[in-house]
């Protein structure tokens, strides 16, 4: 049931699909050619993952909006609690797809010192895409497309500005913020991925509850 709602979302940002899919490859290294500062790899990826996430993400909201998607799939076998999960699932598999294009733009950007992010990096990333649409999706839930377009729009589009800014300043002061968690170094670099599960969850619930109680 979850691969079909899935694919259904998928079909429903075809428009732009192509476009972001050239986009999670190009878009690392652009952006990387524009930064003046270490750890650019991570960023480059971070940046072109929100945008790709989002722009995918707001194409299906805007299109269940317009034809009134989520009160449709209600009338089919599809329960409130599936469509709410197949929304998560989706912002997932385009996070895997947009780590499996940046590894072949590292392969052909490499000569330019984009590199390949470690295990840690990939959980910061994703981390950080849980709490943004951690957010995201229990507010457009209650408060419908609509109502909410223009927040996410004007901070996903402000983050290439102010995001390399944060991190340059945040280098340049030479902080050392040293929290260590009493666990084996093999075990804390998995710990920004199990965070984001929890987040994610909790984001699911709070959203199934939600929509199981709005009038469509």
């Amino acid at each position: 049931m979850l691969f079909h709602l899935v694919k259904k979302d998928f079909i429903l940002a075809k428009k732009y699909l192509l476009f972001m899919l050239v986009f999670a490859v190009i878009g690392p290294m652009f952006i990387y050619s524009k930064l003046g500062f270490d750890n650019g790899s991570f960023t480059s990826f971070l940046i072109t993952v929100l945008f790709t996430e989002y722009i995918l993400f707001n194409m299906v909201s805007m299109q269940e909006d317009k034809y009134r998607g989520s009160a449709l799939l209600c009338t089919t076998p599809h329960t409130r609690n599936g469509v709410i999960k197949a929304k998560y699932l989706f912002v997932l598999v385009i996070f895997i797809g947009c780590f499996l294009l940046f590894n072949l733009a590292v392969a052909i950007g490499f000569s330019t010192g984009l590199a390949r992010l470690n295990i840690y990096s990939i959980g910061i990333a994703l981390l950080i895409i849980s709490v943004f649409f951690g957010i995201l999706i229990p507010i457009q839930t209650k408060f419908g497309y609509e109502k909410t377009k223009y927040i996410f729009f004007i901070l996903i589009f402000l983050t290439p500005f102010i995001l390399p800014t944060i991190i340059e300043w945040y280098q340049s002061m030479n902080f050392n913020i040293n929290f260590q968690l009493p666990l084996p170094q093999t075990v804390m670099v998995w710990v920004p991925f199990v965070i984001s599960i929890f987040i994610i969850l909790i984001s699911m619930i709070i959203s199934i509850q939600i929509f199981s109680k709005k009038n469509l």
